[in-house]
């Protein structure tokens, strides 16, 4: 492409590179001069103007972002996002339904290193989705790129972005209590709304007393389809009451603690084929904690375990919660 000013009497078929105002109006930047448009710019005194000119082996900015957000997403549906129509070189990639965004930073870091003025930017990996949040956005940053760049950045892009949407319907809460007075709704307020943002609801409340025992029985009774458990006293051990009522339950504990805070004192397991989420106490806040990255994934049936969770160290250090009864910082 090659970019610069050039004579007014040249520039037919150009693209203008910057806005210039008019007596009544604008000539926008992008927009491909016409015999028209060089004699309002003549009447202005002007004798040249920025234009780009694409070359035999350039593609425009639009067709370029258009060819590479089909690439990202050959098949909307299934991946579970929509492409807007390309305007300024730009297509964004906007999720249909919640879920989750998975995201194949490989290949999305692949393409990104292909040309300088062919971007793909995106929200996080396993980011929480909710029906029209913009998932990811295509930007061609010139007013046009060679075809040979757009070909390999396509190549590297196949398919790179999908939402994994919720997989299961409901959820039970199990409370726990150390003395005959029942909790406060705050913990199930709380997960009721993480829950909702997924499409989910909880069954009737579950309120035992803080024993092995009590809770085991209540996980064997449980009608979610996930299983939560918020105890009264925290968990700070594998072989704490809540971790050890998984096990009589006939159940297994996969993981007890997580490199984020706030949320280190989570632990996952199984019942069966049902998911059970020993939640910290934290997550009695709305507040965006470890919880949150294990829940949504566990509903939207991505697989879980100590690798995942391990590797979740680097940026789990999240802002404190207000209410927290032990800062970081006392």
């Amino acid at each position: 492409m090659k970019f610069g000013p050039v004579p007014l009497s040249d520039a037919v078929g150009a693209i203008l590179a910057h806005s210039i105002t008019l007596p009544k109006g604008k000539l926008a930047k992008g927009r491909w001069l016409t015999e028209d448009d060089i004699a309002q710019l003549a009447a202005l005194g002007m004798d040249e103007v920025i234009v780009a000119w694409l070359e035999a082996d350039d593609i425009h900015e639009d067709e370029a972002a258009t060819r590479l957000a089909q690439a990202l997403v050959p098949n909307p549906e299934a991946q579970g996002l929509r492409l807007s129509k390309a305007t300024t070189g730009r297509v964004n990639l906007i999720a249909t339904g919640a879920g989750i965004a998975q995201i194949n930073v490989a290949a999305v870091n692949a393409l990104n290193a292909v040309h300088p003025m062919i971007t793909l930017a995106t929200v996080p990996a396993w980011h929480r989705c909710d029906p029209d949040t913009m998932v990811g956005t295509v930007k061609i940053i010139s007013y046009g790129v060679p075809e040979e760049a757009i070909t390999a950045a396509v190549e590297a892009a196949q398919s790179a972005i999908h939402i994994r949407p919720p997989q299961y319907k409901t959820a039970t809460l199990i409370e726990t209590r150390t003395s005959d007075e029942t909790p406060s709704d705050k913990g199930r307020r709380a997960a009721n709304g993480r829950l909702f943002r997924l499409n989910m609801s909880l069954t009737e409340r579950v309120v035992v007393p803080h024993r092995t025992d009590d809770i085991a029985a209540a996980i064997a009774e449980a009608s979610g389809d996930v299983v939560l458990i918020l105890t009264a006293s925290a968990t700070s051990d594998p072989m704490d009451v809540a971790p050890s009522a998984v096990r009589v339950a006939r159940g297994t504990v996969t993981r007890f603690g997580m490199p984020v805070d706030p949320g280190n004192l989570l632990f996952l397991g199984e019942v069966g084929d049902r998911p059970v989420i020993g939640l910290p106490g934290c997550a009695r806040s709305p507040a965006l904690n470890g919880a949150d990255w294990v829940l949504e994934r566990v509903i939207c049936g991505v697989p879980i375990g100590d690798a995942e969770i391990s590797a979740m160290g680097v940026g789990g250090l999240l802002k404190e919660i207000p209410t927290r009864p032990r800062p970081r910082e006392g």
